[in-house]
């Protein structure tokens, strides 16, 4: 299988930015397992300004941008050597790409980006992608969030499968942590109005990035076929249950042609 997996940077960090070693180290060793496996795998990383805001002891609460740009240029650093240094040990090599919502929208820079990321899947390279946030001056995430830049990848390199990994186990009838009642949704046959709703607003509080966004990446992936999943990041090991087709998280099915 192609699978592209996107993570999220509460995953990857601690609350105060530094890296989460357990997390990381878990979840790349898995990665490299279903390499080893025989499954091609694309890696969609934030984290870059939650570290640098670690690794330069800045008041998160008092940023600018061109802070927040500062930060993102210490944290990549950071987060690239980590997955070099870790993915290393179980004789993968990575390759890093870093886009902006230019680079998706103009024709033949899209068309390089595509190659380029076929080409490093031919060389058995693991491509780790996120959006170039020292550059991107109109906003931080100018692509929309890297649960949408995450489809755009899927939909570039006709993966199988997306996995979003987030902070939460799915998508619920409501609010985990506001209504006892919730229910995990394991099964979307279909992104209709109710499904939507069950998304809430960008204030939902269901993770960092909301679900509305990751509903949003549902309906840019499931259209062309591409299967999508939502899984809590602190359970990597769902991962395995994914590719052997057993229930994880919420998965939302591909329209088959």
């Amino acid at each position: 299988m192609r699978i592209v997996v996107k993570v999220g940077t509460s995953t990857l960090a601690h609350p105060g930015g530094r890296l989460n070693i357990r997390n990381v180290e878990e979840l790349v060793k898995i990665l490299a397992d279903l390499k080893n496996a025989g499954h091609e795998i694309i890696l969609v990383s934030s984290g870059a300004i939650g570290m640098g805001i670690g690794k330069l002891n800045m008041d998160r609460a008092h940023m600018d941008m061109p802070a927040k740009q500062a930060a993102a240029a210490v944290g990549q650093c950071e987060l690239m050597h980590t997955y070099d240094t870790l993915f290393l040990k179980y004789s993968h090599t990575v390759g890093q790409i870093l886009i902006t919502s230019e680079d998706i929208e103009d024709p033949e820079r899209k068309h390089n980006f595509e190659n380029t990321m076929k080409t490093l899947l031919d060389f058995g390279a693991l491509p780790v992608v996120n959006e170039n946030d020292t550059v991107a001056t109109t906003e931080i995430n100018s692509v929309g969030d890297n649960d949408t830049l995450g489809a755009i990848v899927a939909k570039a390199i006709d993966a199988d499968i997306l996995v979003l990994m987030s902070d939460i186990d799915g998508l619920y009838t409501s609010d985990p942590y506001k209504d006892p009642s919730a229910r995990l949704i394991e099964t979307v046959e279909e992104i209709t109005k109710e499904i939507e709703a069950f998304a809430g607003g960008p204030e939902s509080g269901l993770g960092t990035g909301g679900m509305t966004t990751k509903i949003g990446a549902a309906q840019m992936v499931t259209e062309t076929g591409c299967d999508m999943v939502i899984i809590n990041g602190n359970k990597p090991e769902q991962l395995y249950d994914i590719v052997e087709g057993k229930a994880a998280g919420t998965l939302f099915k591909g329209k088959r042609k």
